[in-house]
């Protein structure tokens, strides 16, 4: 039987949560035609931040790449919540990240691996995807990661 993007989930022992509720005046997720857009996902682990503050300062760089995948993680709920399953995704398109940084601190990318990697992971190689990665001084709720995300699904 062929690997499924749920059937790899599971082998990876993740269990999505419930998909966190928007924090202000939009919707989690959109769909226009065969795209899926999900906007920016805080680093929450139930409802609580895995890191806060910046990275370069009271952030470590391996703090911050388990919060990327954290973020990751609350990108596939809502993508799940939004499709009825992930095996309805054909390709990630896109990942945008947001990292809390101090002005010194150059790794940013190697911050967003921690939810291209888990991309991958779920999905193979439709798992790879076209990805933005900025440093920002502060994020909602003193978060040190957002990330969002565009996939490509059936229709």
């Amino acid at each position: 039987m062929a690997s499924t993007a749920e059937t790899r989930l599971a082998a990876l022992g993740i269990e999505l949560p419930e998909p966190p509720t928007a924090v202000a005046n939009y919707v989690a997720t959109m769909r226009s035609s065969n795209l899926l857009f999900v906007s920016g996902q805080l680093c929450l682990d139930r409802g609580a931040l895995v890191a806060s503050g910046s990275v370069g300062g009271s952030v470590t760089l391996a703090d911050a790449t388990v919060a990327a995948r954290a973020c990751a993680i609350n990108i596939l709920a809502q993508c799940r919540s939004a499709l009825g399953g992930l095996d309805r995704v054909r390709q990630v398109v896109r990942l945008g990240g947001f990292i809390a940084s101090t002005p010194d601190f150059e790794d940013q990318a190697k911050v967003m691996n921690g939810a291209s990697d888990l991309m991958v992971e779920v999905f193979g190689d439709a798992g790879r995807h076209t990805r933005s990665t900025v440093g920002v001084m502060s994020l909602p709720k003193g978060a040190a990661v957002e990330i969002e995300a565009i996939f490509e699904v059936e229709p």
